[in-house]
């Protein structure tokens, strides 16, 4: 038995050009939400949840300001300039909230 060393995906095609791994967002989703009016870069990270993923739009978010740049046809400094990124938290271990012996 052979087992299919590609994984599923949940976008229609897949020869699809995928925008966001972390979310598997595919290019015709993103051009389909701007044709819905999603026309800033914040409308449409929210719309497709673009940049929530694990790597918190460092891949994503780019390639989202340029197809978002082409297809509104504004400067990319522009578009850029609608969204907040958030640095992702890092993890903290519990023990630096538990308290020590002698307080209290």
């Amino acid at each position: 038995m052979t087992r299919n060393p590609w994984p599923v995906t949940r976008h229609e095609a897949a020869d699809e050009p995928i925008v966001c791994r972390c979310e598997e967002i595919t290019l015709s989703q993103v051009e389909r939400a701007i044709a819905e009016g999603y026309d800033t870069l914040e409308e449409l990270k929210r719309h497709l949840r673009a940049g929530m993923g694990p790597c918190q739009g460092r891949t994503c978010l780019p390639l989202l300001a340029r197809i978002l740049a082409r297809k509104t046809g504004r400067p990319l400094e522009q578009v850029f300039s609608s969204v907040s990124v958030r640095p992702p938290l890092a993890p903290a271990p519990v023990t630096l909230f538990l308290g020590g012996e002698d307080e209290g």
